[in-house]
C-alpha cells in the first residue's frame, strides 16, 4: 500500500495550496495597487513626491484591511476610499490610466494562473502516487475489460501506465495553456488603452506576467472568454478520467471477493446492514468529479451568448472562473487518497482471470505461430473450445486435452476440408491459456510486458520529474517577481 500524507475528511474545505488562500481579490488589487505606483513613478508620470506620498497611504492601507474585521474588498472603489482617508484626492493619482476593467481582468488572469499552478503540483502528486503503485505491480496480473466483459490479461502496472501517459498529455496542456495564461490585461483602461504612456510591460513584469495580453480590447475583454475556458476544458478532460478510474475500482470492489480493497480510513459501514462496507472515498471522489465537470460548463454558460463588455464571465470573490481550478485541486487529492487507501491482492486478481476464458487469443495466435494455421481457424477453434466450456463448467486449466484436440479436428474439417491434429500438446494448451504467458508475449512498443512495462515507467518518472522541476521554477519566478515589487515599492516610500 502507498501511503500518502495529504490530509483529508468529510468536513475539510476544499484543496487548495496556502497561496491560493492568500492570493484572493483583496491581495491583487493592493498587489496591482503597489505596482501602478512603481511604475508611475519610473515613467515620471508620478513625482517622486506624489508617489511617496500614495505608497506611504496604500501601505497604511494594508495595514488597516489586514487589522479589520470586514470582510476583504472584492471591488477597487472600497480601497480608493481607504487611499483617500488617508492622503486625500491625491491617492486618485493611482488610477492615471487604469479601470475597473483592466485591473478586475488582470485579477481573474492572476488567479487563474495561481490555480493553474496548484493544478498543476496535484497532478503531478496524483501522477507519483500512480507511478509508485504501477512500480510495485509490474507483474501483478489483472484482468482487462472491453464492453464491460473481460478481454485481455494485462498488469495493475500496466493499467495504471495507460493512465500516467494520459495525465501526462494533460501536463503538456496546461504548461502550454501557461503562456496564454500567465499575461497581464494592466494599463489598457477600459479596453482602448488612455492617454498616459504607461509601461504595460512594467507592470505585467512586476506582477509576475510573462509579459502583456497586448491588444486592448483584447485584454480586458476578449480574453476573458477563451483563456478562461481553456483552462476549464482541461479541467474537465482530467476529470472525466479521474471518474472512469473511479468507477473501474468501485466495479471491483463491489464484487463479492474483490481483489482489491480499501482501508477502512477511507471505507464507512452502512447504519443498518452489518456487512457492508460502503467505498466512501471513491464515491466522493467520483462526485468531485462531477463537479469539476460542472464547473467547467459553468465559465462555458457563463461567457456564452454574452455581448463584448458584460460583466457575467467576470465574476468577483469566490465565483470567478478560477473555481473550477480550486475543485479540480481537491479533485487531485481526493484521488490521491483513494489510491493511497488501496489494498492489491495479486492472488485474487490471479483467480479472477483464470476464472474466465480470457486468454484464448493468445490461442489462435500461438497456432498461426506455429503452423501458420489461419488466425480465423485458430480463432474459431478457441471460440468453439469456450462454448463448450461454458456449457459444460470447465475453466482453462481443467478443460479435458482430449476434448480440445476433438474440437480442433472438427473445425479444420469444417474450414479447411481436412481433419488434423491438434499441434500443441497439453503442457503447450495450459500454457498458452496462462495470463502470465500471455502477457508476458505481448511484444511491441507499449506492450504489458513487465519488461515493456518497466520502461514506459522509467519514461513517465523522468518526465513527472521534468515537470516537477517546471512547477518549481515557476514558483521562484513568480515569488522573485513579488520579492522585486516589493523592493521597488519600498523605494517609493523613501524610507
Amino acid at each position: 500500500m502507498i501511503v500518502s500524507s495529504v490530509p483529508w475528511g468529510r468536513d475539510r474545505p476544499l484543496h487548495t495550496s496556502e497561496k491560493a488562500g492568500l492570493e484572493n481579490w483583496a491581495w491583487w488589487q493592493n498587489r496591482i495597487n503597489r505596482a501602478s505606483v512603481v511604475m508611475l513613478a519610473e515613467e515620471g508620470i508620478l513625482s517622486a513626491e506624489e508617489a511617496q506620498t500614495i505608497a506611504r497611504a496604500q501601505r497604511s492601507a494594508e495595514a488597516d484591511q489586514a487589522q479589520s474585521a470586514e470582510p476583504p474588498f472584492s471591488d477597487i472603489m472600497p480601497l480608493e476610499k481607504l487611499l483617500i482617508r488617508h492622503c486625500g484626492q491625491l491617492a486618485t493619482l493611482i488610477h492615471t490610466g487604469r479601470s475597473r476593467q483592466d485591473i478586475f481582468a488582470t485579477i481573474n488572469q492572476g488567479r487563474l494562473r495561481r490555480g493553474t499552478l496548484d493544478f498543476l503540483a496535484s497532478l503531478n502528486l496524483l501522477r507519483r502516487t500512480l507511478l509508485d503503485i504501477a512500480e510495485a505491480h509490474v507483474c501483478t496480473w489483472m484482468p482487462a475489460y472491453t464492453n464491460g466483459v473481460q478481454a485481455m490479461p494485462v498488469t495493475l502496472g500496466f493499467y495504471l501506465w495507460a493512465f500516467l501517459e494520459s495525465f501526462e498529455r494533460d501536463a503538456d496542456r496546461l504548461q502550454q495553456a501557461w503562456e496564454r495564461i500567465n499575461r497581464s490585461a494592466l494599463g489598457t483602461a477600459v479596453l482602448a488603452c488612455s492617454a498616459w504612456p504607461l509601461n504595460r510591460r512594467r507592470l505585467a513584469e512586476l506582477l509576475g506576467f510573462d509579459g502583456p495580453i497586448v491588444n486592448g480590447l483584447d485584454s480586458s475583454q476578449v480574453s476573458l472568454f477563451d483563456i478562461p475556458i481553456e483552462a476549464a476544458s482541461i479541467c474537465s478532460n482530467t476529470a472525466v478520467r479521474i471518474s472512469t478510474l473511479m468507477q473501474d475500482l468501485a466495479q471491483q470492489y463491489a464484487e463479492p471477493r474483490p481483489w482489491l480493497l480499501l482501508d477502512q480510513s477511507a471505507a464507512y459501514g452502512s447504519s443498518a446492514m452489518p456487512q457492508k462496507r460502503n467505498p466512501g472515498i471513491l464515491n466522493k471522489t467520483r462526485a468531485k468529479a462531477g463537479d469539476v465537470i460542472g464547473a467547467a460548463q459553468t465559465v462555458t454558460i457563463r461567457a456564452h451568448n454574452l455581448p463584448l463588455g458584460m460583466y457575467d464571465n467576470k465574476e468577483s470573490a469566490s465565483e470567478d472562473n478560477s473555481e473550477v481550478l480550486v475543485q479540480a485541486v481537491h479533485l487531485m487529492h481526493l484521488t490521491v487518497k483513494a489510491f493511497s487507501e488501496l489494498r492489491v491482492l495479486p492472488e485474487r486478481a490471479l483467480e479472477e482471470l483464470n476464472s474466465d476464458w480470457t486468454c484464448t487469443m493468445a490461442l489462435a495466435e500461438r497456432l498461426q505461430q506455429k503452423t501458420e494455421l489461419p488466425f480465423r481457424v485458430g480463432h474459431t477453434f478457441a471460440s468453439d473450445m469456450v462454448t463448450v466450456a461454458r456449457k459444460d463448467g470447465w475453466l482453462p486449466q481443467t478443460f479435458p486435452y482430449e476434448k480440445a484436440c476433438e474440437i480442433f479436428a472438427d473445425v479444420t474439417a469444417r474450414l479447411l476440408g481436412e481433419k488434423m491434429a491438434l499441434p500443441l500438446v497439453e503442457t503447450e494448451l495450459r500454457e498458452t491459456l496462462s495470463p502470465e504467458y500471455v502477457v508476458r508475449t505481448r511484444v511491441g512498443d507499449g506492450a504489458p510486458n513487465p519488461e515493456s512495462t518497466t520502461v514506459g515507467l522509467q519514461r513517465i518518472r523522468a518526465r513527472l520529474e521534468a515537470d516537477e522541476a517546471w512547477v518549481a521554477r515557476t514558483e521562484s519566478a513568480l515569488s522573485a517577481a513579488s520579492q522585486e515589487l516589493d523592493r521597488a515599492f519600498e523605494r517609493c516610500c523613501g524610507d
